[in-house]
């Protein structure tokens, strides 16, 4: 599906940055998808969950955190991300102001519109998809103090996690979901971190990614018609 590019400012200091909209006919909502550290929005798996978000009928809108649209590998300060997750979340408003909006991303953009919905200014959206949220980072003893914000975000959030992944000892994931009213958790046997899944166990990426698409095209739309 085509997407039509959309530009807003990040941050009066950062300027502006480029967005992609995806909008099937019949949309019921549309979700504001963030980014993950390494990656771009134009990364394949951020291409692949809105093509697989628009045939569950969910546009989307996934943007460029600034150092990304920078051509940098380092991530810009959580202020200036935080901002930009705001910043993006007033554009989808803009760009689609009949539908239910969400908000969330891919691993550190989940964490980062978290991190903004927990803020004071908070986010004006009915809940946050976090794909991957980055527990504690790789090869470091596993905590929970990176989940710490979640006790304040006031809407419902969807996390869905892999049982591989390095970034999130599973045990101490279902412990924070568990401590957070709102909260639900959707696990993916077998997959990492990227949501890979080993050849073995009989599964590709795009029966993982129809999964994952379908879990979240599932909980907004229950969100919705409530």
């Amino acid at each position: 599906m085509d997407a039509q590019e959309v530009r807003f400012v990040a941050t009066p200091a950062q300027g502006e940055v480029r967005a992609l909209l995806i909008r099937p006919v019949g949309a019921c909502a549309l979700l504001v998808m963030a980014h993950g550290a390494g990656a771009g929005m134009e990364h394949a798996f951020m291409d692949q969950t809105a093509e697989g978000l628009a045939t569950h009928g969910v546009a989307t809108l996934r943007y460029q955190f600034p150092y990304a649209g920078a051509g940098s590998r380092w991530p810009d300060p959580p202020a200036v991300l935080e901002a930009t997750v705001r910043s993006a979340v007033a554009a989808g408003a803009v760009a689609a102001p009949d539908l239910p909006l969400f908000a969330g991303g891919k691993s550190m953009g989940g964490r980062m519109t978290s991190r903004a919905a927990a803020a004071d200014a908070g986010l004006s959206a009915l809940g946050i998809v976090l794909v991957g949220f980055p527990l504690h980072g790789a090869g470091r003893p596993p905590g929970r103090e990176r989940a710490a914000h979640l006790t304040k975000v006031t809407m419902p959030m969807l996390f869905l996690q892999g049982t591989r992944d390095p970034l999130a000892d599973l045990e101490l994931m279902r412990g924070v979901c568990r401590d957070l009213p709102q909260a639900a958790l959707h696990v993916v046997q077998d997959a990492d971190h990227g949501f890979h899944v080993p050849k073995r166990y009989g599964r590709t990426d795009a029966m993982v990614m129809e999964e994952l698409t379908g879990v979240i095209a599932r909980w907004i739309e229950e969100l919705v018609d409530r």
